[in-house]
């Protein structure tokens, strides 16, 4: 009876589910994982087939599909990079990119950690209300500033440098990354930071060994 009873009870709880959730149910199987690595592949074709075309020749890009290569392997080259590679003018350029985006980048992320940090778990005087001012700054666009901030690395004699547009880069994406962090810091236990501080680390080991590894 006991048997009975559960597969009633199955059979019953299976029918009261919606249609939504019996899709759902069905869609987790391996077929379904099966389609979305296809759609994956498909949305791939194209920067794949802009990654073969960068290898292959100009008048071979002229006169056929990049499916070709497949049929035809040997109009793989690398002339083009070696042309652009060659070029003082984009070897600059890259340079100059790399001199921009990772000073930038890291600054964004040192400098958010930290600020994420304390926002979610120091007490200091404001500390909402000084949340509350990144989160504004979220909503002001980079429009909006090219003028007054062109003005002032002029002043100060850093327009047109590449520390100006670090800091201009660093300046615009802080608070976002700030307040990203800062949502997450606070979702860590408070008993796994006691735990820390008990064992007699302070703020900077706590943020360095526990927090930065979490957050990693």
């Amino acid at each position: 009876m006991t048997g009975a009873n559960t597969a009633v009870v199955d059979t019953t709880v299976r029918a009261r589910r919606s249609l939504p959730s019996r899709i759902a149910a069905r869609a987790s199987g391996g077929a379904m994982r099966v389609v979305l690595v296809l759609v994956g592949l498909f949305w791939l074709m194209p920067t794949v087939g802009l990654l073969i075309s960068s290898l292959r020749d100009r008048s071979d890009i002229a006169a056929t599909g990049w499916w070709k290569v497949f049929s035809h392997p040997a109009q793989l080259t690398f002339d083009s990079y070696s042309n652009l590679l060659s070029n003082d003018k984009v070897t600059h350029s890259l340079l100059t990119t790399a001199l921009i985006t990772v000073p930038a980048t890291l600054l964004v992320v040192i400098i958010g950690a930290l600020a994420g940090y304390a926002f979610a778990w120091l007490e200091f005087p404001g500390r909402d209300w000084w949340f509350m001012v990144v989160v504004g700054l979220l909503v002001v666009p980079v429009q909006v500033a090219l003028v007054p901030v062109a003005k002032l690395f002029n002043a100060v004699g850093i327009f047109e440098t590449t520390p100006g547009v670090v800091l201009f880069h660093t300046a615009f994406g802080l608070p976002f990354a700030i307040f990203l962090l800062r949502n997450f810091f606070a979702e860590i236990p408070r008993e796994l930071l006691e735990a820390a501080r008990l064992d007699g680390a302070g703020e900077v080991r706590l943020f360095t060994r526990v927090i930065l590894p979490l957050g990693g």
